[in-house]
């Protein structure tokens, strides 16, 4: 188990992602903690595959190879969103609801085919972040953070990424995708999972 004082003020942090939007969410929550964020793409460390059957199980195996292969500290994110009247779906397979080139305007439209499948009257949902910090010694832990709210059609927006433009946070109007973005990140189940992060393993050495 990672401990406090795992992340100071000048660390570096592989973000072991290829999503380019992920990769700056990130790096923009890390900026106020002085820690340096590189991502595995730029690094040219490969994506394991994600055999996990939880968030935090593909987390974890993510931050893992990354740590592995750099010989940094590495996070890792695990992120989709839960349909209640899916049952849960897309859950894990969240980026594979949009066929093998993950298109996301796939994946909503499908998200919308199966709701209405159901009569499409309950659209609770929420989305949900695991985050796994990895160190090169094979130390890690996992946080995980959601946000509630309702899915809502057609898609509206262009900002954020995934499913975004059709899900809409509780209290709020927009979708994630309309939103600006510096309130999706105060919002969002990144933050959340993050916050609990920082609070366990940042040494608050400014």
């Amino acid at each position: 188990m990672l401990k406090t004082g795992t992340l100071h003020r000048g660390s570096k942090l592989v973000i072991a992602s290829h999503n380019e939007g992920k990769v700056w969410e990130l790096g923009e929550l890390f900026a106020p903690y002085g820690i340096e964020c590189v991502s595995a793409g730029s690094l040219g460390l490969p994506e394991p595959e994600e055999t996990g059957d939880t968030f935090e199980a593909n987390a974890l195996l993510k931050a893992r190879a990354a740590a592995a292969g750099s010989s940094l500290m590495a996070l890792a994110d695990d992120s989709g969103i839960e349909v209640e009247a899916l049952g849960g779906a897309p859950g894990i397979q969240s980026a594979r609801w949009g066929g093998e080139e993950r298109d996301f305007g796939k994946a909503m439209q499908r998200v919308h085919d199966e709701l209405e499948a159901t009569g499409g009257a309950y659209t609770r949902a929420n989305f949900i972040c695991a985050l796994a910090l990895a160190a090169p010694n094979g130390e890690d832990a996992t946080f995980t953070g959601r946000v509630f709210g309702s899915i809502h059609w057609p898609p509206r927006g262009t900002r954020g990424f995934g499913y975004d433009p059709i899900f809409v946070p509780d209290g709020h109007t927009e979708t994630f995708g309309e939103m600006d973005p510096a309130l999706k990140n105060a919002l969002s189940h990144r933050l959340r999972a993050f916050e609990q992060m920082i609070e366990a393993t940042y040494a608050n050495d400014a």
